[in-house]
């Protein structure tokens, strides 16, 4: 499956992240040439992900805005399936990907928590696309956000992200429990493998070139 992927990812001309600063793309020498700036959303229930993926692809040292857990969370964030979880998203996440020569995506991670959703609409305005993160110990967790990029029209793909002692699923059987359009992508991933990440972008680029290829 890596090669596979590293195949695909190649082609779109990602560089592998040691060789970023010895070898600069030919848009950031040369100042007649501007890139491609493309915005994408990485949404999802709390401690789904979110902030390991943008933290996995990104070519520079990803903007965090991590805070500790504090007494105050503990009537609002269910720790069940993620005890060791002891910080949390209360802004964004940011982070920078390079794709061919021109084509640069710019990763926002959306806070999960209901209290932030807030920001929401400022994170999302711009983007081409979300990918949604799922967790299949706690599917429920993703709805708000697939209801969220149904009602507003942003292309988005599923990304079932899978944790060790999890029990594994077929993306089918994640569609049909989510309902899930069929022309919709879902797929299975790991949010901390970067070649599975970007995997994940390639499919979302793909997806919103179709949705709308103007």
């Amino acid at each position: 499956m890596d090669s596979v992927v590293s195949d695909a990812a190649a082609s779109f001309g990602v560089t592998p992240l040691p060789d970023e600063e010895e070898h600069p793309r030919s848009w950031q020498t040369d100042r007649t040439r501007a890139p491609v700036a493309t915005k994408i959303v990485v949404a999802g229930g709390f401690g789904v992900g979110k902030t390991t993926l943008v933290t996995a692809v990104s070519e520079i040292t990803p903007l965090q805005t991590e805070a500790l857990m504090t007494e105050a969370s503990e009537e609002t964030d269910d720790l069940t399936d993620t005890p060791r979880k002891s910080t949390t998203t209360v802004a964004m996440d940011f982070g920078r990907l390079t794709l061919d020569d021109d084509l640069v995506l710019y990763l926002f991670g959306t806070p999960g928590q209901q209290r932030f959703w807030f920001m929401w609409d400022d994170l999302v305005r711009g983007a081409i696309g979300a990918v949604v993160l799922a967790d299949t110990r706690r599917l429920k967790d993703c709805f708000p956000a697939l209801d969220y990029f149904e009602s507003c029209g942003l292309p988005y793909v599923v990304a079932v992200n899978h944790f060790d002692g999890s029990e594994r699923f077929e993306p089918e059987d994640v569609r049909e429990a989510l309902t899930i359009p069929a022309h919709i992508p879902v797929m299975i991933m790991d949010a901390r493998r970067r070649i599975s990440a970007i995997e994940t972008l390639l499919s979302l680029v793909g997806h919103a070139l179709d949705v709308t290829p103007e």
